[in-house]
């Protein structure tokens, strides 16, 4: 059975070196905006990740979800926490959110599980 998140980030870091190659003004000042916003700031780290998870989530971005469970799971947060998070992003979201909402629970325990 492959890792599905040793698979997942070290496909996301290979694309990423080489999108960023590229030397594309717009890209690079985008991932650093990207980065930059989820710094402490008048939030906490962890604020901004579940915000992060809900917005990734309503918006079924596979890829972005993983990204902030991996980070809620770095930074502590509890899969109760990640879970009251999910159910608001379902809500918001609809039904049309429970296909990322499965896959949402099935990364969340390969990180738990590594």
């Amino acid at each position: 059975m492959s890792n599905l998140v040793e698979d997942f980030n070290d496909y996301r870091s290979k694309m990423n070196d080489n999108i960023l190659k590229d030397n594309n003004k717009i890209i690079k000042r985008i991932f650093n905006l990207d980065t930059n916003a989820f710094q402490d700031g008048a939030l906490d780290v962890k604020t901004k990740e579940l915000l992060g998870l809900v917005a990734s989530t309503v918006l079924r971005c596979d890829d972005c979800i993983k990204y902030h469970l991996e980070n809620c799971y770095k930074e502590g947060l509890s899969k109760a926490q990640v879970v009251e998070s999910l159910g608001i992003a379902t809500l918001v979201g609809g039904t049309i959110v429970i296909p990322h909402l499965r896959r949402a629970y099935e990364y969340w325990d390969a990180l738990e599980q590594r």
